[in-house]
């Protein structure tokens, strides 16, 4: 079954006087369950592309489909309300509400989608111990390290147990130690939860664990492989 597929999607920015083709013809499926990365050089078009799957930017040409819905279909605000109930977001800056505690930042999106206060409260515990930072449940942003950082926003990511997770660069910041940690946890966590994980990055200690990967070469598809 797949959760995720691309339709000759393609971006082209006109902004400038020289207009730029960021992402070019892009047709993908991805099955739910899958632990793929998108790889290529800086500038081909792995970012633009999560963007879209994840209803962040709006194609040129093309449509992505998530599930049984049409991005290309909804409006802003439909939009909106798709992103917070299916796609769990992870980026290279952590975006921590600096004035929340661990435990109050992976509750922010379930209060969002209007979860029960009581529950919402034990599944962020649950999600948080789940990462290693059990102990550290009302600790804020500025008492946590970068690698623990990183794991509240993968725990935010998780908690309300979404269709996919798109993680842009989520190791750029991260020592060794830190990324063998959280990929083996996220590996874990597509496993038992079955969370569809879709990755860039330019991180060989990410694409070493990948069951797929996914080449872009100049917004095109150079090459995909599976393990």
């Amino acid at each position: 079954m797949n959760v995720i597929e691309t339709k000759d999607l393609k971006k082209v920015y006109d902004e400038s006087a020289v207009a730029v083709t960021a992402v070019d013809g892009v047709s993908l499926s991805f099955e739910k369950g899958e632990f793929a990365c998108l790889v290529g050089p800086s500038g081909c078009g792995k970012t633009t592309l999560l963007n879209m799957i994840g209803g962040l930017d709006e194609p040129t040409e093309g449509t992505a489909i998530v599930g049984d819905v049409d991005l290309s279909e909804l409006s802003s605000r439909e939009l909106v309300d798709f992103r917070l109930r299916n796609v769990g977001f992870v980026f290279q800056a952590y975006n921590l509400i600096p004035v929340f505690t661990a435990r109050e930042n992976v509750e922010f999106i379930m209060h969002m989608q209007g979860m029960p206060e009581k529950e919402r409260k034990r599944r962020a515990e649950e999600v948080l111990t789940a990462v290693g930072l059990g102990d550290r449940l009302d600790a804020r942003p500025s008492e946590l390290s970068g690698g623990q950082q990183q794991r509240v926003a993968v725990a935010r990511a998780l908690a309300p147990k979404p269709k996919f997770i798109i993680a842009d660069e989520p190791t750029a910041n991260l020592d060794s130690k830190s990324t063998g940690a959280l990929l083996d946890m996220m590996l874990e966590m597509n496993r038992e939860e079955k969370i569809t994980f879709l990755f860039s990055t330019h991180d060989r200690r990410v694409t070493e664990r990948a069951r797929r990967l996914v080449t872009l070469e100049d917004g095109k598809v150079a090459k995909d492989e599976r393990r």
